[in-house]
C-alpha cells in the first residue's frame, strides 16, 4: 500500500506542476525512477516545481552511493536537466562504485531568480532528500535515502553542489564545482554564511572553469567566475581543505572536456571515501598519495609534485588526491585531451530482428563512448552514428549539451541493414570505441 501511496503522490506531483517546457522527458521505466514535486507557496520550502530522475544499476543488490549530476541556472540548463540521468558515461561511474545516478530538474521560470533553488537553504535540500526517499522506495532501494552522495554540479548547480558538501559534510563524498562556487560571506538578501568544521575540511572539491570565464577574458559576462573561484578556494584551501583548481583551456561557461577529468576524479575519491558497509562513515583521503601544484592569479599552472616533496606554499597548494590524477590534471589544464590506454567494454545482447541490429553497451569509464562499427560477415558496413557530435568537445555516441547532458531523443543503440537481401544469412558484428579512439576487443 506505501508503494501505490507514493506512486500516487508522484503522479499528483506531475499533474499539478505541468510546464509545456518542462513536461518533455524520457519515459522512467526500470532501471529508471522518476518523481515530480509541485511548487511551494510556503516560506522555507521549494518555490519551483522540480522532478528527480534516477537510474539504478540492474541486478545490483544494494546501493553504496549516490552520483548526483546537477544542471545550472535558467531554463535551458533547468530543462536539459531531465536526460541527466541516461547518460551512458556517467552511468559508468555509478555503476563502478555500486552507485545510483540521480539528476534534479528544477523548473525554473526563465527569469525567476536561480538562488531560490541553487541555495540549497532554499527549499532544494529538503525536496532532494525527500527525493531519495520517494525514489528509495519506488525503486525498491530504502537505502538510497541514507548512502553518500558524489555531487557534480554546473554553474548554479556548482553553487548548489559546493552549498550541499558545505551543509552535508558528513554525507559528500567529493563535490565537482563547474563554472560556479557558493559565496561563504554573509550577504544581504541571502541565508548567512556557511560553517566551515573539521569534517568539512575532510570533504574533496575541485573548482572547474573556462579560461574565458575571467581568466583571459576580463570583459566577458562570465568574468567574475574567476575571482569568485579564487576566493572561495583561498578561504578553504587556507584551512587545509582538500581542494584543487582545474582551468579549462579552451572553454568558456560550456562545459567542454571536463568530463575526461571530472569522472576520473571522482572515481579516485568514491574508491578511497566510500565505506565498505553501509551506516560507516566516508573514509578520510589518504594523505600520503596526494600531489600538490600550484596555480597562479592569471590561472598559469605548474609541475604537480608528490606531497612529501612540494616546496611550495601549503596554504597556496592545489589539492589532488593520487599521482594519475596529478597526471590527468596536468594534460586537461594544458589541452584537455585527457589520456586513456584501456579500450572500452565490448558490446553485448547483439539481436538481430529482420534486417534491423539492436545491443547494449557499457561506457568506459575514463572516456565514455564515441561510437559503434558494424561488421558484416567480417568487413566494414557502418558506423553508428555515421558522425558522432558534441559543439562543446569530443564527439560523442549521445552528442552533448551545454550543461553536459544528452539531448532528447535520446540516441539508441540500433542500427538497419537496408542492404541485406531477403532469405541470404549474414554474421554481424558490434565493436564499441571510445573517445580516444580505441576499440573494444
Amino acid at each position: 500500500m506505501r508503494y501505490i501511496a507514493l506512486l500516487l503522490l508522484s503522479l499528483a506531483g506531475s499533474v499539478m506542476a505541468q510546464s509545456s517546457v518542462y513536461d518533455v522527458y524520457p519515459p522512467a521505466d526500470p532501471p529508471y525512477y522518476r518523481v515530480k514535486y509541485a511548487a511551494s507557496k510556503t516560506p522555507g520550502e521549494l518555490r519551483f516545481g522540480a522532478n528527480y530522475t534516477v537510474w539504478i544499476p540492474p541486478g545490483i543488490r544494494s546501493l553504496r552511493g549516490v552520483v548526483v549530476h546537477q544542471h545550472g541556472c535558467g531554463e535551458g540548463s533547468c530543462k536539459s536537466g531531465l536526460t541527466g540521468a541516461y547518460d551512458l558515461h556517467w552511468q559508468a561511474l555509478a555503476k563502478k562504485h555500486s552507485c545510483a545516478l540521480l539528476s534534479p530538474a528544477y523548473e525554473q521560470p526563465d527569469k525567476e531568480d536561480c538562488h531560490l533553488w541553487c541555495d540549497p537553504r532554499n527549499g532544494s535540500d529538503a525536496a532532494f532528500q525527500k527525493a531519495l526517499k520517494d525514489l528509495g522506495a519506488l525503486s525498491g532501494h530504502p537505502e538510497l535515502s541514507l548512502v553518500p552522495w558524489a555531487i557534480w554540479g554546473h554553474s548554479g548547480g556548482g553553487l548548489w553542489a559546493g552549498g550541499m558538501a558545505l551543509l552535508h559534510p558528513d554525507r559528500v563524498a567529493a563535490a565537482w564545482l563547474r563554472s560556479g562556487v557558493p559565496q561563504l560571506q554573509s550577504k544581504a538578501g541571502n541565508q548567512g554564511p556557511y560553517a566551515i568544521t573539521d569534517l568539512t575540511l575532510q570533504v574533496p572539491l575541485m573548482c572547474n572553469l573556462g579560461v574565458r570565464e575571467g581568466v583571459s577574458l576580463k570583459s566577458d559576462g562570465f568574468a567574475g567566475v574567476w575571482p569568485g573561484n579564487q576566493i572561495f578556494f583561498a578561504s578553504l584551501r587556507s584551512k587545509g581543505a582538500l581542494i584543487g583548481i582545474a582551468i579549462d583551456p579552451l572553454s568558456s561557461h560550456e562545459c567542454g572536456n571536463q568530463r575526461y577529468l571530472a569522472i576520473p576524479w571522482l572515481d579516485a575519491c568514491l574508491a578511497a571515501r566510500l565505506p565498505s558497509r553501509q551506516n560507516r562513515p566516508l573514509k578520510r583521503m589518504r594523505a600520503t598519495e596526494a600531489w600538490l601544484a600550484t596555480v597562479d592569479t592569471n590561472g598559469v599552472p605548474s609541475v604537480p609534485a608528490p606531497s612529501s616533496q612540494y616546496a611550495g606554499d601549503l596554504s597556496r597548494s592545489v589539492w589532488l588526491p593520487n599521482k594519475a590524477i596529478a597526471q590527468a590534471w596536468s594534460q586537461y589544464v594544458k589541452d584537455t585531451a585527457v589520456a586513456d590506454a584501456t579500450p572500452p567494454p565490448s558490446p553485448k545482447g547483439l539481436e538481430v530482428q529482420g534486417n534491423e541490429l539492436r545491443w547494449d553497451a557499457d561506457a568506459d569509464v575514463e572516456s565514455g563512448l564515441a561510437q559503434f562499427i558494424i561488421e558484416r560477415d567480417g568487413v566494414f558496413l557502418a558506423n553508428v552514428p555515421e558522425k558522432a557530435k558534441n559543439p562543446f568537445g569530443r564527439p560523442l555516441f549521445q552528442n552533448l549539451q551545454y550543461s553536459d547532458t544528452p539531448p532528447q531523443p535520446l540516441a539508441s543503440m540500433r542500427y538497419t541493414d537496408t542492404s541485406a537481401e531477403p532469405g541470404k544469412h549474414y554474421r554481424y558484428r558490434v565493436i564499441a570505441v571510445n573517445t580516444v579512439g580505441l576499440k573494444s576487443k
